[in-house]
């Protein structure tokens, strides 16, 4: 059997396919949740309000997990862990099938919260051991499976879920036990290629320290400040989307759910191209420029959109959508640059706080929309890509740049 390994002329592509197709199922379930909104609003009588929690359960328990779980993989590496998460995420979405109340929808979708927290610290520890000296394109392979996945899980919902109900969600489960049969193949894969870079690594000579072991700690804590308030920014206004987009292209033009639907895909499949163009063009201008264009180059059509008429507000959420994904790989891989030998904890951390951060935005979005209608919540968040100027203040390093 041939060996997979990441070698210093290029990465393990094996290994990143694989783990991008994982990210890809587990990122399909995942969406399953937000595109259910319409359906569950109508059938319990929710408010905005208790949208916006739905998904503070779901992100939150993501968040609070995901640094704890990257700790423990950086001093106990686990490559199966995934399969475990996984199973949590089956147990959640049988339970969103089958819940007859909120509290249960509330529980259910906690489970497939920790079924994220799993797999994302450990999927991020496995790319970046495989990427070689190609971190970008690296992250943009791996990244590019969730966008998809999450990308379909509308549709889906508009296939299967919201004609058939809530209970058809049971058929899901088909595609968490593929996932689990893959994340297993790609556990030993990776373990047999860390055995070879072991190998290699014991003959090799010594390599230099990386200039992210010796930032100072003031350094350290100003970059990781602005990454986070950058990734708030960007996660903020994609919560507008993945929440509540389906509610305004409803409330605004009276399209149906399924159309609805059908345009939130095509805001975030988009995402999937963005991501990988922002991996690779990431290596070769510099980690600060890729974050300051993915950022500020979506605010003039932010700005734009909520005065568009249907037509073109298609246009400008695709076009929003794919600069935007392009940032969050860059704010990823510089962090993780800062801190190299704590590659679980911090790709936890940021994992977490996408989730938690986006959480906590949509639900005081869901909140602020009862109080102001969901039209001039889009008004007030096309703001948000403007903090993408915060990313000057980023230190520069050889390693970032």
């Amino acid at each position: 059997m041939t060996t997979v390994a990441a070698t210093a002329r290029g990465p393990a592509l094996p290994i990143l396919v694989a783990l991008s197709f994982a990210h890809l199922l587990n990122d399909l379930i995942q969406s399953m949740i937000p595109a259910l909104y319409p359906l569950l609003k109508e059938s319990y009588a929710l408010s905005f309000a208790q949208i916006g929690v739905i998904t503070l359960a779901f992100q939150v328990t993501s968040s609070l997990l995901q640094p704890l779980v990257g700790f423990i993989a950086d001093r106990r590496p686990w490559p199966y862990a995934m399969v475990a998460g996984m199973a949590a995420t089956l147990a959640g979405l049988i339970g969103l099938s089958q819940a007859g109340s909120y509290g249960g929808i509330l529980i259910a979708a906690a489970m497939v919260g920790l079924g994220s927290a799993v797999f994302h610290p450990e999927a991020t520890r496995m790319a970046r051991h495989a990427a070689a000296n190609q971190q970008g394109f690296a992250q943009g392979i791996f990244q590019i499976g969730g966008h998809v996945g999450y990308a379909v899980g509308p549709l889906l919902a508009a296939a299967l879920v919201v004609p058939r109900g809530q209970g058809s969600l049971i058929w899901l489960s088909i595609v968490a036990l593929v996932a689990m049969v893959l994340m297993g193949w790609t556990g030993s894969r990776f373990t047999e290629m860390r055995r070879v870079q072991a190998t290699r690594s014991a003959s090799a000579p010594a390599a230099p320290a990386r200039e992210g072991a010796r930032v100072q700690p003031t350094r350290l804590l100003l970059a990781m400040t602005i990454l986070i308030a950058l990734l708030f920014a960007k996660n903020a206004y994609a919560a507008a989307f993945t929440s509540y987009y389906t509610f305004y292209l409803i409330e605004r033009f009276g399209i149906t759910v399924q159309a609805s639907q059908i345009m939130l895909f095509l805001y975030l499949v988009v995402g999937a191209a963005g991501v990988i163009v922002g991996g690779m063009v990431g290596d070769r201008i510099g980690r600060n420029r890729m974050i300051l264009i993915s950022l500020l180059g979506a605010l003039p059509f932010a700005l734009m959109l909520p005065h568009a008429d249907l037509f073109w507000t298609g246009v400008l959420s695709i076009i929003i959508g794919l600069i935007m994904a392009s940032a969050f790989a860059s704010i990823l891989i510089y962090a993780i640059d800062l801190v190299p030998h704590r590659v679980g904890l911090v790709g936890g951390l940021f994992y977490g706080l996408a989730f938690g951060l986006g959480g906590l935005a949509a639900a005081a979005l869901g909140v602020l929309a009862d109080r102001i209608g969901i039209l001039p919540v889009f008004q007030i968040c096309a703001w948000l890509p403007a903090m993408g100027l915060l990313a000057l203040l980023l230190p520069r390093s050889h390693e970032t740049e």
